[in-house]
């Protein structure tokens, strides 16, 4: 099952131009679960652009809210990849200082 996590962490994070700011949702929701808004607010980026980035994390399982859809409900990381998560580490390690592989 790893595999297939390592494989959806490999495209989602490294092999596209969105992958390091998803890279930043996943360990700001790791270091303390928040919603869309504040996310963009520590980040210094766009609501529009987090929430796209949420919606592809969501859709792929690796971010959840136990709240469902509720306003200013928390992302929290999933259970799969909270019990994975040394894999996103060594493929956010294997990154460029820039960002996504080119």
């Amino acid at each position: 099952m790893s595999v297939a996590l390592r494989q959806l962490l490999w495209f989602l994070i490294a092999g596209t131009r969105g992958g390091p700011n998803r890279a930043r949702i996943i360990e700001a929701v790791r270091v303390r679960p928040c919603n869309a808004n504040q996310l963009a607010t520590s980040l210094g980026l766009d609501y529009r652009t987090i929430r796209h980035h949420l919606d592809l994390l969501v859709k792929n399982g690796l971010l959840t809210r136990p709240t469902g859809d509720a306003y200013a409900s928390p992302y929290f990381l999933a259970p799969y990849l909270e019990a994975n998560y040394a894999i996103f580490e060594e493929i956010r390690r294997t990154m460029p200082a820039g960002g996504a592989f080119d």
